[in-house]
Parts: structure tokens; C-alpha cells; sequence
């Protein structure tokens, strides 16, 4: 059975449940042919990121209960699409992330040295470089 990968090359772990996050809503930053907005970069939110994404036109904090969503608060976590937080970093308003709760596919559009600077777990960045086919 295939297990996910984190950025670092290790096992994928979870971003966050409370509030539940994910694109399948179980925590983690998975992604499959139904993410087309690959949900992977597990952030920590901040004032100025939720306010950079409510203007772009992806309101974050307002709650929809009606999706059961009772909108995020700076200090929470969030499975984020790559492109995102991609667009966040250009703009001077990245928020911090998980690495061991960032899937491997994030790698697709954001640096390892991007993420690896933005970090909240500084004892997480050691890469498994034994994992990746070069």
C-alpha cells in the first residue's frame, strides 16, 4: 500500500484536526486526481496571510457552516494549495510550515529551500535523500 511522503522524505504526518483540514478532510495534506488545487503545504496561519488570501479571493476566515467550516484564525494549521503559498512567498506574505506535514508534491512548485526557510519545525529538516530517484 502506497504511503505518502513528506517533503523531507519521510512519512507524511498529520497537518491538524482541530479544525480538520485536508482535502479528504482527515488531517492530511493528501492529494489525489480530485485535489486539482493540490492541497499539500500544511501552514500555520497568520493575520497578514489570511488577509493576502481574502484578497485574492479565497476568504479563509469567514465561516461557512453550511460546508461545515467555522473559518481559520491566525495559529491555526491548513492543508494549502502549492500554488498559494507559492504566490504568498512572491508577495512577502508566506506563512510558516510543517515540513513533516507537507507532502512530497508540494516540490513541484515550491522550493525545498523556500519551505525549509519558512519552517515551524527546525529539528524537521534533515532530508531522507535515499527516498528520491535522482
Amino acid at each position: 500500500m502506497y504511503e505518502p511522503k513528506n517533503v523531507l522524505g519521510k512519512k507524511l504526518e498529520s497537518c491538524c484536526t482541530d479544525p480538520m483540514t485536508g482535502f479528504y478532510r482527515d488531517g492530511r495534506c493528501r492529494t489525489g486526481p480530485d485535489d486539482v488545487g493540490r492541497h499539500v503545504v500544511c501552514a500555520q496561519m497568520t493575520a497578514e496571510f489570511l488577509e493576502f488570501s481574502r484578497r485574492a479571493g479565497n476568504d479563509l476566515s469567514t465561516p461557512h457552516p453550511e460546508f461545515h467550516f467555522s473559518g481559520l484564525k491566525p495559529g491555526d494549521c491548513w492543508c494549502l494549495c502549492a500554488e498559494r503559498w507559492q504566490e504568498a512567498l512572491k508577495a512577502g506574505f508566506a506563512p510558516p510550515v510543517k515540513l513533516a506535514a507537507t507532502h512530497a508534491s508540494a516540490l513541484e512548485f515550491i522550493t525545498l529551500d523556500d519551505l525549509q526557510e519558512h519552517s515551524i519545525d527546525d529539528n524537521e529538516k534533515e532530508v531522507d535523500l535515499s527516498v528520491w530517484r535522482f
